[in-house]
């Protein structure tokens, strides 16, 4: 038999590629990085290397240890965007061994353990967030003011390094950095303190601080307005779609904006929960995940929906400030369920799944 008795039509044949893909959302998140590394100095900039270092280490061993390609498979980027996401969302002068920590949670639970690259259920990169923050609250809430590269409060080379290996010299002893929490975090323990919300805004930073990203917290939680274009950016190149993001940041906006209207001194407005935090980061870089989240529209809205309800309902209900990672891993879970009872229909089948048959007028039999 001829070799094109097996071929059974034309192929549309795409550019896309992993490592094209993960290029991409890189390159989206560079403005929000590097605006962190001026806000924060040298430490940050320590701590997204060793993350990031050791991300790749841990992805080599796995591979290796399964038998697989390493360099095959560690040119995909993966790994690289696994690390990268992770630093974004750690205390900018967390020590050393919470990103070399972290990483290998990352790389190994969160991903290698189910198969490695597009078999993992949950986010990796949240996987070893919400393990670091579980295991470690006090080095995981210890966040400090910025300090701009090369201003008279930006750490040195040396304390910059006292700062990121703890113990290493004696200098980290003289810095005094942490402020000690977040916007959302100071307001969840004033509020706690029963002190009235809008006392309690008075004191945080301008929210217009908060969309320019001139306030404490992680990379990814100072610049709602560099993050927003970053995905904004990968709306227009298509590696994600509108429907997560805007049904996440919709739900999320729109239960404040209710909870707001009716005691405005108990819950805080829908800006400050789309401002701060990693609302937005997670929207448009971790939500949509495409392993991690369902495949078709009705799913995503449901995937998206469930997030933004999740995120509020722990930010508001809970002990933690922040509930991105726990809403994105818990929806996660979900993503299986959602896609069971929300396929989307086959081509040639109706809702039902049964065969669409026509008769000769091209009406449906």
């Amino acid at each position: 038999m001829s070799e094109e008795a097996f071929i059974s039509g034309p192929y549309n044949h795409s550019k896309a590629s992993i490592s094209k893909t993960m290029g991409l959302v890189m390159l989206a998140l560079v403005p929000a990085t590097v605006f962190g590394w001026y806000q924060f100095g040298l430490p940050t900039i320590f701590l997204f290397v060793i993350t990031i270092l050791t991300a790749l280490l841990a992805e080599a061993i796995a591979l290796k240890m399964a038998g697989k390609p390493v360099r095959t498979f560690l040119m995909d980027g993966s790994a690289i965007l696994t690390g990268w996401l992770l630093a974004m969302t750690l205390p900018p002068w967390a020590p050393w061994w919470i990103g070399v920590l972290g990483a290998f949670l990352a790389i190994i639970i969160g991903k290698q353990v189910f198969g490695g690259i597009g078999q993992n259920l949950f986010n990796p990169a949240m996987v070893a967030r919400v393990a670091l923050l579980i295991s470690f609250p006090l080095e995981m809430t210890l966040f400090t003011s910025p300090a701009p590269l090369y201003s008279q409060h930006s750490p040195d080379l040396m304390q910059s390094l006292a700062i990121t290996f703890p113990g290493l010299l004696t200098e980290a002893q003289s810095l005094d950095g942490y402020t000690g929490a977040t916007v959302l975090g100071y307001l969840k323990i004033e509020i706690g303190r029963g002190v009235d919300l809008q006392q309690a805004l008075g004191s945080t930073e301008p929210l217009w601080n908060t969309f320019w990203g001139n306030i404490g917290g992680s990379m990814g939680e100072t610049s709602a307005i560099l993050i927003l274009l970053g995905g904004l950016f990968l709306l227009y190149k298509r590696i994600i779609t509108w429907i997560i993001p805007v049904a996440m940041l919709g739900t999320l906006g729109g239960l404040a904006t209710i909870f707001h209207l009716v005691d405005p001194q108990t819950y805080i407005g829908p800006m400050t929960h789309l401002m701060s935090g990693a609302a937005i980061l997670g929207a448009f870089f971790i939500a949509t995940d495409l392993v991690t989240s369902p495949v078709s529209v009705r799913g995503q809205l449901v995937f998206g929906a469930g997030c933004g309800l999740l995120t509020f309902a722990i930010r508001t209900w809970t002990g933690y400030p922040e509930g991105v990672a726990f809403a994105v891993m818990l929806m996660n879970a979900c993503t299986p369920l959602i896609d069971h009872y929300l396929k989307p229909r086959i081509y040639g089948r109706d809702k039902k799944g049964q065969p669409l048959i026509y008769n000769e007028e091209g009406g449906k039999s």
